[in-house]
């Protein structure tokens, strides 16, 4: 059967579901309603599933002849962003947005299983389906593997729609793809007193501006310029009052690299700079570091594939070649467990006002990218299970 031809018959129901999700955004964990959505079309189609993660729901189709089990995955979580769009299918939540494309991931997921679910005589191995909650706050992937998502599995495929690659486009390099993601606190405590009297006083307002700065030669200074590492400060807070001297700091950041050795060392190198630097005023300090994600990494065998199946959708012109980014997706979860890979599946278009960056109030998909995606997730698994057929 021609997937491509099919995913082109089911665009508009695909479309219709992703409207229908973007109109309806719940956050990370509270997914109820778009969980009851995705069971009905599941069970309109006659596939078996069971829940999973909270919120989370996991299916299979199961082919007639044995062989391997490829995974699909798609997030459903939206993010608390007010949509500045106008169009016709805007959010009804006030405050909430599919602003990452995650209704897209649904949509087309859905889709796919309506192909594939139709085509089981021609399927050599099992087709596993999973709807992740929580990929925003990076607990959703864990979940679903707690509960058994990946059991039995070989691999896994997963999509993410990207505003920054032209739509006709798909980017399914090898290699690292998105950057770790860990995020950091740090506790500061000096001594507190009258803003007219700082010779008496530790001001944590002054010690914690200082490790902020200080912290940046961990990128400047002990990194190699080769050797990508981003570290982030997002949050500083300090000080009760304009003539009072702070008693204590708060900071909170996040970095994000591919290397995982350097990944390795940052919590270590960090909580020197730290403490260094606060005992230099006479202060104390403290980190806390958790390490949430590690780097999205393709693997080659299933990069290759992927790039077939890409060709058989969009001709050799689909794949396109684009920069590893240092955004994170706990997509990373699966692949630390199982070998897999993630497609950017391009949906930029200028002349359809489909041009603003991910978590943007603006962000705006162009729909021919839905009927690509639908398409690539049934032709990845296809040529997944052909190419291992027992």
């Amino acid at each position: 059967m021609d997937i491509k031809q099919l995913a082109k018959e089911n665009k508009d129901y695909v479309i219709s579901l992703r409207r229908h999700f973007h109109q309806y955004p719940e956050l990370s964990m509270e997914e109820f309603e778009t969980s009851k959505k995705i069971k009905e079309e599941l069970d309109k189609m006659g596939i078996e599933y069971v829940s999973a993660g909270g919120t989370g729901v996991i299916a299979n189709i199961k082919g007639n002849k044995s062989g391997k089990t490829i995974a699909l995955r798609a997030d459903m979580d939206a993010l608390p962003v007010e949509e500045l769009t106008n169009c016709e299918y805007k959010s009804k939540i006030d405050g909430h947005m599919h602003a990452c494309g995650h209704d897209a991931h649904m949509a087309m997921l859905l889709g796919a299983a309506k192909i594939l679910n139709n085509m089981k005589d021609q399927i050599n191995g099992t087709i596993r389906l999973i709807f992740q909650p929580s990929e925003e706050n990076a607990k959703g992937a864990h979940a679903m593997i707690r509960d058994g998502a990946i059991d039995g599995v070989d691999s896994i495929f997963g999509i993410h729609i990207w505003a920054q690659v032209p739509v006709g486009k798909v980017s399914l390099e090898a290699g690292p793809r998105m950057a770790s993601t860990d995020w950091f606190y740090i506790d500061v405590k000096g001594k507190g007193g009258h803003g007219s009297q700082p010779e008496n006083c530790i001001d944590a307002v002054v010690v914690s501006s200082a490790i902020v700065m200080n912290l940046q030669t961990l990128v400047s200074r002990e990194t190699r310029p080769h050797n990508p590492l981003v570290l982030s400060i997002g949050l500083l807070n300090s000080g009760t009052k304009l003539n009072v001297i702070a008693e204590e700091g708060h900071i909170e950041g996040t970095t994000r690299c591919f290397d995982p050795e350097l990944r390795k060392q940052l919590p270590i190198k960090m909580e020197r700079i730290i403490k260094s630097t606060a005992e230099a005023f006479g202060a104390t300090a403290t980190l806390e570091y958790d390490l949430a994600g590690s780097a999205v990494i393709n693997d080659e065998q299933c990069a290759e594939i992927g790039q077939s199946s890409v060709e058989k959708i969009l001709g050799k012109e689909g794949n396109y070649q684009f920069e590893k980014v240092t955004g994170g997706e706990d997509f990373c979860h699966y692949l630390d467990k199982v070998p897999g890979v993630l497609a950017f599946v391009g949906c930029k278009n200028d002349e359809k006002d489909c041009c603003y960056a991910h978590h943007n109030g603006k962000f705006a998909i162009d729909e021919d990218s839905l009927e690509i995606g639908t398409a690539l997730y049934a032709q990845y698994a296809i040529d997944f299970l052909n190419k291992y057929e027992n």
